[in-house]
């Protein structure tokens, strides 16, 4: 082989090396080029499906696509996140995580087919709420302490949830555990058919967030007996906290992310977080997610990563100790 020869080969190994790496950039830069699938995974009229909804509207139009919402309910939000793990980490699917299907699952489920750290990049933390203990309106049960009394006196109590292992099933199994009562678990395949039995009489009460029962609570529907936080919340000064009510040490706190497959290209990450958290900045959002109960959280993808991780750990202990099973 002759030096020019040579040097032509090199050239040419050159430009096709350059040519390959430069490729999953060239890739990004068009990115998004088609619409985006933001799975929900729970039925809709849920929290997790309302504020996806509010957002994926938004998100399209500054993305110049479209973002489809696809509802994949079942297990908890099992399901539709191990689907949101197995797609492809291109940027064109992102899952609704919650506190249940991305920190609770885990310690729930022995043959859980994703990791919620390992398996997913986050994207943005919408916000926290609290989860609120409701009644019927025509329910016998004024307060918190009604429930109680009752279920001591071996009165018969049922109790719906979203599913088995989420929030809602979790505030119920640690009132149980504390106020040393038995309430029988109804879990459905989310909050909207749930909540309609409460509402209906089919089942005594319910666990479930203030962005669900609160437009209900509003309209004379349902009645709040007690809010699971530290404190009372804003939007219900009247509403008493669990631990006021005679359970105390008693806190569960629900929340809200986006997440991204892992493996996800960093500058698309970053593209998401910087536009999701402009929408979650705008005066309309704000407003509407503070009338939902919910409080705002500004942190960054390593932030969410870490407080993802210690809700996973703390979680596992909750489990342990109130030695929660699923049914």
């Amino acid at each position: 082989m002759t030096t020019t020869t040579r040097r032509a080969t090199t050239l040419a190994l050159a430009l096709a090396a350059l040519g390959a790496w430069a490729t999953p950039a060239l890739a990004q830069d068009k990115w998004p080029s088609k619409p985006i699938t933001f799975i929900v995974p729970f039925p809709a009229g849920g929290t997790t499906d309302v504020l996806a909804r509010l957002i994926a509207q938004k998100l399209g139009a500054v993305l110049g696509t479209t973002v489809i919402v696809d509802n994949r309910g079942g297990a908890g939000g099992s399901v539709g996140s191990e689907m949101a793990s197995r797609a492809a980490p291109d940027g064109y699917t992102l899952v609704g995580g919650t506190v249940s299907s991305h920190a609770i699952n885990v310690s729930l489920y022995p043959k859980l087919g994703y990791d919620p750290v390992k398996s997913f990049t986050p994207i943005t933390l919408i916000g926290t709420n609290p989860t609120v203990l409701v009644v019927n309106q025509a329910s016998p049960y004024k307060t918190l302490q009604d429930v109680i009394k009752a279920g001591k006196a071996g009165k018969p109590l049922t109790s719906a949830s979203a599913g088995s292992g989420t929030s809602q099933h979790l505030s119920l199994e640690l009132l149980k555990s504390k106020a040393g009562i038995d309430i029988t678990h109804i879990p459905y395949k989310g909050s909207g058919p749930a909540i309609q039995d409460v509402m209906a009489g089919q089942v005594d009460m319910m666990f479930d967030t203030t962005v669900v029962a609160g437009p209900h609570i509003e309209s004379g529907k349902l009645r709040a007996l007690a809010v699971t936080s530290a404190k009372r919340l804003p939007s219900m000064p009247n509403v008493p906290t669990v631990a006021e009510s005679g359970v105390p040490d008693y806190e569960v706190i629900s929340w809200q992310a986006i997440f991204a497959p892992a493996g996800t290209p960093q500058p698309i990450v970053d593209r998401l977080h910087t536009e999701i958290k402009k929408i979650l900045a705008e005066p309309e959002m704000k407003e509407r997610i503070a009338k939902l109960g919910m409080q705002g959280a500004d942190m960054t993808t390593a932030q969410i990563s870490a407080f993802q991780k210690a809700e996973v750990a703390k979680w596992a202990q909750v489990i342990k100790t109130a030695n929660i099973k699923l049914e």
